[in-house]
């Protein structure tokens, strides 16, 4: 299925996108900062790492599923999914809860 230029969608940063993207990022230099003023936050590389995977994973699963559904009221739900499926993984992640 070809599409031409004028059916793509339009792809470019929008004030939404751009306040997804800078929240991937605030949420990764927290624990930086963090680091800097007390020894209960102590990060490796590795947990930085797995942090930046799973949180721009999840972004990018969003930016991928938000070119296949139009309803907003989907999109959300969608969204809420995605940071459900986080929640978890990053709690059993940081203290093992289940």
């Amino acid at each position: 299925m070809d599409l031409s230029a004028d059916q793509l969608p339009d792809r470019r940063l929008n004030g939404w996108r751009l306040v997804r993207w800078a929240v991937v990022g605030v949420l990764l230099l927290l624990p930086l900062i963090a680091m800097q003023f007390t020894d209960e936050v102590a990060w490796t590389a590795y947990d930085f790492v797995a942090a930046a995977v799973l949180l721009v994973g999840a972004a990018a699963v969003y930016e991928a599923a938000s070119l296949c559904v139009r309803n907003v009221r989907a999109r959300r739900v969608v969204g809420a999914a995605i940071v459900a499926v986080v929640g978890i993984v990053w709690v059993q992640g940081a203290v093992g809860i289940f």
